[in-house]
């Protein structure tokens, strides 16, 4: 081994966030709005620099495993805190640091006039360190901790404008969906600690093979493959952080928090846990095809049905948010097709455009005033032109134009796929390649209106978003008469274009490493019999052919006629969109209501819950509990007391016919038998 990691320093790449929010968040009216942006973005920056280091050290070919820290041995179980640095750690370490780095920088500029400046900052160093401590885990108690960590912080940050309802509803939501998913987690969890008995990956890895044939009774008389069982109640937790159907719901909701926050949930932190965790389980999820045709499937659902759900949104962050559920579909597709290097590569090139969409979003909301409606925009290119440029290479990235980024990530998605014989792939190949020209048409939708056509703002409009007019914030939303958008400033714009760059060249730079090279090797496990990897590397001869040969291929031309049909809808042709909305009234308001999941979930869990909750009240507690044991006994002791009351009246006489009533009695049953 040619380079060493030194525990100490791989230490303070989560700690120096943390210390950064607690300075902020138990110091800030001490040391102000300039230093709590000061720490925090001082410990981001160190965590940053320190994981490029490390970076440096695993190409090196450095390894770091070993537990720093053990709080509590019970039986058996041992509660540590260790480290797992490695290709796919090192590579999760750069991109949480960086983004968050981004991301701190931006607040600056688009938190500037809250009151609640110093928490906010707390806030988003807490998830770095939540996040960093989930992917550097060897062992599941602490990935777990990690795990509900940024679910504790996501709940802390979407209803971080906490007097705002839809804040309050959004971050509930959030929890409680969560919850559904965290369940399955500890489950699966539970399941490996009761046959491996450890929680450490290295020896769960290892006692694995010996539990292939293994089987478990959830029913009686019905066996169940032990590890399809484990796999699925593991993915049931990624469905919850990464928001697969049906748990996707709250996902679209986290756009009431701030902007900057939506960028670090979608593109770095919260929603990439899931993904992680299944890569970082390969040698788990390898030994059972029932789990991963189950991930396939979820996965191309995800991916095709909210790509639908993106062409009618209007609100600018949500059109982004959707993207996101989308192209999480996309990685959730490729963990299920054995090309897990292919779902983590999309996973980081996907972190730099999603970061650089919705910051540039957020830019975009700052420049109108905080109208988020892309009905109100249009023609921002001129007034923002850093904003609009950065935002079109975040468009392109995203669709995958040949040499970006998303291009190289997203084409091997689908080409894995292809190549795939897991049950469910068939499907899932019909869903990505449809998903590619629904994603191309509802980004360029926004693109186009937003930063081209006519310019809309400044005038009386019809449509007000609804999720926003209850604000906390004192801006009123939309530009009055006469009023321009304005650019945003430096370090508004700064980020953008850090962001913009991997997001034009990382893909290129990574993917032969990444995919066909040393950079995951011991790391994530593929079998034998699953092909679809050994199959790209045969058809891979370097990035440039790869680019080169796009142009021949479907996903390149679904794109292109995507991009095409939105100019031509919106720019060209804006009566046919609202004709094709009056002739297709009931698959707009399927569409609108997000295929009346919400309501069915409200219907049946919530209500459902809140009526067993009611009957528990009303039968169990206030009848039952309540009505026949306190109070009842309370009652029965209360007509013993009478009745002793009347007897015990201290008359003389009273006593003496008791006395001979009592005698009468005695002798009367049991007279006969002292006689006789």
């Amino acid at each position: 081994m040619s380079a060493q990691l030194s525990q100490n320093l791989l230490l303070t790449v989560p700690l120096a966030p943390l210390a950064g929010a607690v300075l902020a968040g138990f110091f800030g009216k001490a040391i102000g709005r300039t230093g709590a942006h000061v720490v925090t973005i001082l410990g981001v920056l160190i965590s940053f620099v320190i994981s490029a280091m490390v970076m440096q050290d695993v190409l090196a070919g450095a390894r770091f495993n070993a537990t720093i820290y053990e709080w509590m041995n019970v039986g058996g179980l041992k509660m540590e805190i260790g480290f797992l640095v490695d290709g796919l750690t090192a590579m999760m370490m750069c991109v949480v640091t960086f983004v968050s780095l981004m991301v701190h920088v931006y607040t600056i500029g688009y938190m500037h006039e809250d009151p609640g400046y110093q928490r906010f900052f707390s806030y988003i160093s807490l998830f770095t360190f939540s996040m960093l401590m989930l992917v550097m885990s060897n062992n599941f108690v602490q990935l777990f901790f990690g795990w509900e960590a940024v679910g504790l912080v996501s709940y802390l940050l979407i209803g971080f404008w906490y007097k705002k309802p839809t804040a309050i509803f959004a971050n509930l939501k959030a929890f409680l969906v969560n919850r559904v998913g965290d369940f399955g987690f500890v489950l699966g969890i539970g399941l490996v600690f009761a046959y491996v008995g450890s929680m450490d990956y290295a020896a769960t890895f290892q006692a694995l093979p010996a539990l292939k044939d293994q089987t478990i009774s959830l029913l009686p008389g019905v066996q169940w493959p032990l590890l399809a069982v484990t796999g699925i109640l593991l993915f049931v937790g990624a469905m919850g952080k990464s928001a697969q159907f049906p748990l996707h719901v709250w996902l679209p909701d986290s756009m009431e928090g701030p902007t900057p926050i939506s960028a670090l949930i979608h593109a770095a932190t919260m929603v990439t846990a899931g993904i992680f965790m299944v890569a970082r389980m390969s040698p788990l999820f390898e030994l059972s095809d029932i789990a991963l045709s189950f991930i396939i499937v979820v996965g191309s659902i995800t991916a095709l049905f909210m790509g639908f759900l993106g062409i009618i949104q209007n609100d600018i962050k949500r059109v982004v948010a959707y993207s996101t559920l989308s192209q999480l579909g996309y990685m959730t597709v490729a963990l299920g097709a054995s090309a897990y290097s292919v779902a983590v590569f999309h996973l980081m090139t996907h972190a730099f455009f999603k970061a650089l969409l919705f910051l540039g979003a957020g830019s975009v909301i700052m420049g109108m005033h905080h109208d988020q409606d892309i009905r109100n925009m249009g023609g921002l290119r001129k007034y923002m032109p850093i904003t609009w440029i950065t935002s079109l290479v975040g468009s392109l990235a995203l669709i995958g134009t040949p040499f970006l980024s998303g291009f190289y990530s997203k084409d091997s998605i689908i080409e894995a796929v292809k190549a795939s014989h897991i049950p469910g792939s068939g499907f899932a190949y019909f869903a990505v390649i449809a998903g590619v020209f629904v994603t191309a048409f509802y980004s360029f939708r926004m693109y186009f209106l937003v930063f081209h056509g006519e310019e809309r703002f400044g005038k009386a409009h019809d449509h007000h978003d609804d999720h926003h007019e209850d604000e906390e914030d004192a801006h009123h939303h939309g530009l009055a008469p006469g009023q321009k958008p304005h650019e945003s400033p430096l370090v508004v714009t700064l980020p953008l274009i850090l962001l913009a760059i991997p997001s034009l060249v990382i893909g290129a730079i990574a993917i032969e490493p990444m995919l066909f090279g040393e950079f995951f090797k011991n790391v994530i496990f593929v079998g034998e019999h699953h092909h679809a990897m050994a199959e790209l590397h045969e058809e891979f001869h370097g990035a440039k052919a790869m680019g080169m040969h796009a142009i021949y291929s479907l996903p390149f031309w679904l794109a292109l006629a995507g991009v095409v049909v939105s100019w031509f809808f919106y720019m060209k042709r804006p009566d046919i969109p609202a004709a094709i909305q009056s002739k297709c009234k009931a698959v707009y308001k399927l569409l609108e209501n997000k295929y009346f999941l919400d309501d069915i979930y409200f219907a049946t869990f919530a209500k459902g819950s809140r009526g067993l909750g009611y009957m528990l009240w009303k039968v169990g507690d206030v009848l039952l509990i309540d009505g026949l044991v306190v109070n009842g006994l309370a009652k029965l002791v209360g007509a013993f007391a009478r009745l002793v009351r009347f007897l015990q009246s201290g008359y003389v006489y009273h006593y003496a016919v008791a006395m001979i009533v009592g005698l009468a009695l005695f002798m009367l049953l049991f007279g006969k038998g002292l006689l006789g």
